[in-house]
């Protein structure tokens, strides 16, 4: 993606409260304990989004190979997705399958 800035930060979850250590391979963009996130990004990586609420993990769909989570901004209402991580919590990722 020619406008993806590389983050792979540690952080500590806004949602559950727990340390999120970088993931290693790739952006980490969410927690891999509850699956939240956070509404900061305009272009992946640019942190450049005045929102800052809390993407709160509605559903799940596929995407190549892989799952995307389906976020909804808690403050703004915007729909966002990050594709899952290798650590996600897979029993929070197969809640969010039965959803739809």
């Amino acid at each position: 993606m020619k406008n993806f800035t590389m983050r792979d930060e540690e952080f500590i979850c806004e949602h559950c409260g727990k340390k999120v250590l970088p993931l290693g391979y790739t952006a980490r963009d969410h927690c891999p304990f509850c699956l939240y996130s956070k509404h900061v990004d305009i272009m992946p990586g640019d942190r450049k989004n005045t929102c800052l609420g809390l993407l709160e993990p509605v559903g799940i769909e596929k995407f190549r190979d892989t799952y995307k989570i389906i976020y909804r901004c808690q403050k703004c209402g915007e729909y966002h997705k990050n594709i899952m991580a290798k650590d996600d919590n897979i029993d929070f990722i197969i809640e969010l399958s039965t959803r739809q």
